[in-house]
């Protein structure tokens, strides 16, 4: 009884990637929360950011370009999109036959809301990297590119 199972006992290789692991994420759950807060003065999910920041920045993008620049699934963009839509700040569009390809175009409104907004998204970025010095934030990007 009183031996230890396998699973409770990582070996040293998996103990240090847990660890690392846990780390990275506490660490990324933590910045998340802080950077993305003021979002919701403007009633803004992360993910209705992404989505114009990305138009902002790229202009007119089908969903599919979308979902890649964001890293969310269709049906969830499809959602995301929807809720954009209903406040008047994206317009999708549909080109030539193909009823399938649905391009996302900011609106006036979303254009003025994301130029407003990302330049405040910015400073609050750049405010909760700050303790990094270049060196530091050149070699954290270099070890992050290295997950695939």
């Amino acid at each position: 009884m009183g031996e230890k199972l396998k699973h409770n006992n990582p070996q040293e290789d998996q103990r240090d990637a847990l660890n690392v692991y846990v780390k990275l994420m506490r660490a990324s759950n933590r910045v998340t929360t802080r950077i993305h807060g003021h979002l919701k003065d403007d009633n803004l999910t992360i993910s209705q950011f992404g989505v114009l920041e990305a138009l902002y920045h790229l202009g007119p993008l089908s969903q599919g370009e979308l979902g890649l620049k964001i890293l969310k699934s269709n049906a969830n963009l499809t959602t995301v999109v929807d809720s954009l839509e209903k406040k008047s700040l994206v317009v999708r569009e549909r080109f030539g036959d193909d009823r399938r390809r649905v391009t996302v175009n900011l609106t006036e409104a979303g254009r003025k809301l994301i130029a407003r907004v990302f330049p405040r998204h910015a400073e609050i970025v750049a405010r909760e990297f700050n303790f990094l010095t270049v060196e530091d934030k050149t070699a954290l990007a270099k070890i992050l590119k290295k997950f695939k």
